[in-house]
C-alpha cells in the first residue's frame, strides 16, 4: 500500500475536530495521532523543510525557529549577566561585570584560514569603540579542524604578540556536543541560526545589546567590518 506524501500526512494531522461540551462551551482541539510513531519516519524530510519534530509533555511539535523554540523561549528568561566563565588565566569572570556595555561574543582558533583577517578587524573595531561601551569577549575552541591546539598561555601569547589584541580572551571551551560551555548553550538557544544551534566554524559571532540579550547572529564568514554599523546603532540605542 503506498505512504501518504509527507505533507498530506501533515495536513490530515492538524485537521481540527469538533470535540462536544456543554451547552455553554464549545472547544475546538487539534487531533494529532502520535506524531512521534506517525513522522519519524520522515525525519530527513522534516529537516529539509527547515524544522524538526521534538518529543515534548506538551501534544504536537515544535517549530525549530527563533520565534516557536522552546529552547529560545526559556533563554528569554535569563541573559548574559547570569553565566560565570573562566578567563584565559583560569581565573573566575562574572559576566555580569560588563551590565550595560554592548558585546560582540567569537569563538576563535589561532590556524584558522579566517584568522589573521578576524583578529585584525576586531581588534581595529575594538580599538575604535571601547571608550563608547563595546567589549568584545573571545572565546578560544578547538572543535573545528583542530585549529586551536595550543595551550591557554600560548593562545593568549598568539593573540597578544602577533595582533596586539587587547580584549579579553576567556579559557578554551566547546561550542558544540555534549560539553558545551553553558554560556554558548545560551548564545545559540538565543538565536538558532538558519542550519539549527550548531556552531559552524570558528570566527561565529554573536552580538549582545546593553540589556544582555543576543540581538543577532553572524556566520564565520561575516567580516566584523560588515557588523560595525549594528555596533554603532546598539552603542547609540
Amino acid at each position: 500500500m503506498a505512504s501518504m506524501p509527507f505533507s498530506a500526512s501533515l495536513h490530515a494531522c492538524l485537521q481540527p475536530k469538533m470535540i462536544p461540551t456543554s451547552p455553554r462551551w464549545t472547544s475546538i482541539a487539534l487531533s494529532i495521532p502520535s506524531i512521534k510513531t506517525s513522522f519519524r519516519s520522515s525525519k530527513s524530510a522534516i529537516s529539509q523543510h527547515g524544522f524538526s519534530l521534538q518529543s515534548s509533555t506538551f501534544p504536537g511539535f515544535l517549530l525549530n525557529s527563533r520565534s516557536f523554540s522552546v529552547n529560545a523561549r526559556a533563554a528569554t528568561e535569563k541573559t548574559i549577566y547570569d553565566f560565570n566563565v573562566k578567563d584565559i588565566d583560569g581565573k573566575d569572570v562574572s559576566l555580569s561585570k560588563f551590565k550595560g556595555k554592548v558585546l560582540l561574543i567569537v569563538n576563535v582558533a589561532s590556524k584558522c584560514g579566517l584568522t589573521t583577517a578576524n583578529y585584525s578587524e576586531l581588534s581595529h573595531i575594538y580599538e575604535k569603540y571601547k571608550t563608547q561601551g563595546l567589549e568584545i569577549l573571545a572565546f578560544p575552541c578547538n572543535q573545528f579542524g583542530g585549529q586551536e591546539p595550543g595551550s591557554n598561555p600560548e593562545i593568549k601569547q598568539f593573540a597578544c604578540t602577533r595582533f596586539k589584541a587587547e580584549f579579553p580572551i576567556f579559557d578554551k571551551v566547546d561550542v558544540n556536543g555534549p560539553s558545551t560551555a553553558p554560556i554558548y548553550q545560551f548564545l545559540k538557544s538565543s538565536a538558532g541560526g538558519f542550519l539549527g544551534d550548531l556552531i559552524k566554524w570558528n570566527f561565529e559571532k554573536f552580538l549582545v545589546d546593553k540589556n544582555g540579550k543576543v540581538v543577532e547572529r553572524y556566520q564565520p564568514t561575516t567580516s566584523p567590518f560588515q557588523i560595525e554599523k549594528d555596533i554603532q546603532r546598539l552603542l547609540a540605542a
